[in-house]
């Protein structure tokens, strides 16, 4: 077992938030009296919610665009949302063969461990880490750090498994290897750019690489 610790990503590589994420982004721009088609706000799916509302409204109006944000998520957004196939079984097998689970996601934590709790999965993992709610952590490689704190582990034995390039920088930052998911929200040939060991179409395919 070449590895011991297995760091996923929630958004796009556990499950499928888009409907969720997208219609909070678009309550949030409303102050602002921006509506966008929701196809259009998919990139914003993984990095750090500051910093895509900067690029959407100014600096100066992220931190409010974030609260906005929040007032529809954290009631509705959170759960439009659905679990991809074979994620269950994957993690209930790589628990069953002695992996250590963690997530390492950019979403602020709490609302990670209710989304994992909502599709009873949360069970699976030893630390569920994510973003703080005011900001301190977000960027995936701090998130990375602190989970990789929280269970002790060295990075040789590490990989993190993901959907974008956030993932992949993130790990290459901190050390590790890297899976990239295709069946998120960025292409085989986005991702093919960034360090990886392997690209995988199903999460059931992290055996084939493990």
């Amino acid at each position: 077992m070449k590895y011991k610790v297995i760091l996923f990503d929630l958004d796009g590589t556990l499950t499928d938030p888009q409907e969720g994420i997208c219609k909070s982004i678009n309550h949030a721009l409303g102050y602002y009296g921006i509506e966008k088609p929701l196809g259009e706000l998919t990139k914003y799916i993984g990095p750090p919610l500051l910093k895509s509302f900067s690029e959407l409204v100014g600096e100066e109006n992220a931190a409010d665009a974030v609260k906005y944000y929040r007032e529809r998520f954290s009631v509705v957004g959170l759960y439009e949302n659905r679990i991809y196939p074979n994620v269950k079984e994957t993690l209930a097998l790589l628990k069953e063969k002695g992996y250590i689970l963690c997530t390492a996601s950019s979403k602020p934590q709490v609302f990670v461990e209710k989304i994992l709790q909502h599709f009873d999965i949360a069970q699976y993992f030893t630390v569920i880490g994510g973003a703080t709610l005011d900001g301190k952590i977000g960027e995936k490689e701090q998130v990375i750090e602190m989970v990789l704190d929280a269970v002790k582990a060295d990075k040789a034995d590490t990989v993190m498994v993901g959907d974008t390039k956030f993932d992949l920088i993130g790990a290459e930052i901190m050390g590790l290897d890297a899976i990239g998911v295709t069946y998120g929200f960025a292409s085989k040939n986005e991702l093919a750019q960034y360090r990886h060991i392997a690209l995988i179409d199903d999460i059931s395919q992290i055996f084939d690489v493990l």
